[in-house]
């Protein structure tokens, strides 16, 4: 069995037991078809066929390729692009071959392109508050009675309160929350269906309003969802390798940069250092005091806990699961591209 060291760095590594945690304590709460697991977070196949044998049968994507990646795979009786998209050509293809799809729409021109693409199931995608994708409230009787003109089945709403997941106060989540689902309930109550589609990591149980949960960023975590009260922890890490350090021991330096992790919500972080800069394929290690020193020496290990889990792991070909510093699993990232 492989240590952590025989791997080539820099490279992601799941701890596995903190990650069946969170999908135990995820499933304590969402079961079944209260949980559409959101493939942008782990982008990998491997790891949605282990939330299938969790009980997890509905999945919801970010991209076309994750769709196609999944129905190739055999995963997922009900998957849902929860994104609005013009490439519904190749949604159609899938339709095609029995799967079982749904886009999210906030226009006649998605709309239209759904249908025109083979696409026969939508959700009318309203804005509930993150200035980003969704109809306008106003628009909603419009564009569901069109799309049903045209003959498409509307199966109901999708809102994401994604301006509200990592609102500090758990109280003003909450009312948060309840805000953006009143809109979402109102259009609901236009367009009938069955589903309420909407929440994510930082909300899943403060949303009772939804009919299912689009989280997935639960099963990794990462320094911004860990500063909030939730109840999983971190499993994932980008491990890097020390390649420099300076003579007095005031700076180290390893072979992991902004090729290997995001750094839109932030820095990495290094238990007991500071992070100085990043930049392409190294990080700047620094000690916590002042006049403190660099423990590290040249070929030391580290683990860097990221700041935004869904990019950095785009950036791997692989995720390593894990136990005490033995690799035990290893799952392919083949969800990437688009």
């Amino acid at each position: 069995m492989r240590k952590l060291s025989d791997l080539p760095t820099p490279y992601l590594a799941v701890d596995l037991e903190i990650f069946y945690q969170n999908l135990e304590t995820m499933g304590a709460y969402k079961s079944g078809s209260q949980l559409r697991p959101h493939v942008k977070a782990f982008k990998s196949t491997a790891v949605a066929a282990i939330l299938k044998d969790f009980g997890y049968s509905n999945f919801c994507c970010a991209t076309v390729r994750e769709m196609e990646g999944m129905v190739a795979a055999g995963i997922g009786n009900d998957l849902l692009l929860a994104n609005e998209t013009l490439d519904t050509n190749r949604l159609g293809s899938l339709v095609d071959q029995g799967a079982n799809i749904t886009v999210a729409v906030d226009s006649a021109e998605t709309i239209k392109a759904a249908f025109d693409g083979g696409v026969r199931n939508v959700l009318i995608d309203v804005n509930v508050g993150l200035p980003r994708c969704g109809c306008d409230i106003s628009e909603v009787s419009q564009l569901s009675k069109y799309a049903k003109q045209i003959g498409l089945n509307v199966r109901g709403v999708m809102g994401y309160e994604g301006h509200l997941m990592f609102t500090e106060s758990r109280d003003d989540r909450r009312d948060g929350v309840e805000i953006s689902m009143s809109v979402l309930q109102e259009a609901h109550s236009i367009t009938g269906g069955e589903v309420i589609s909407a929440g994510g990591t930082g909300t899943f149980d403060l949303n009772s309003f939804a009919t299912e949960i689009q989280a997935g960023s639960f099963l990794f975590m990462d320094t911004r969802y860990a500063s909030l009260d939730l109840p999983f922890l971190e499993s994932l890490w980008v491990v890097s390798k020390v390649i420099s350090v300076e003579k007095d021991r005031r700076r180290a330096v390893c072979d992991a940069g902004v090729k290997s992790f995001s750094m839109d919500y932030g820095k990495p972080s290094l238990e007991d250092c500071v992070i100085g800069f990043c930049s392409d394929e190294h990080t700047v290690i620094l000690p916590k005091e002042r006049d403190g020193t660099i423990n590290f020496k040249v070929g030391d290990l580290v683990q860097l806990r990221t700041s935004h889990v869904d990019p950095t792991v785009a950036k791997h070909p692989k995720l390593f699961g894990v136990i005490d510093g033995l690799v035990h699993k290893e799952w392919k990232v083949d969800l990437r591209d688009w």
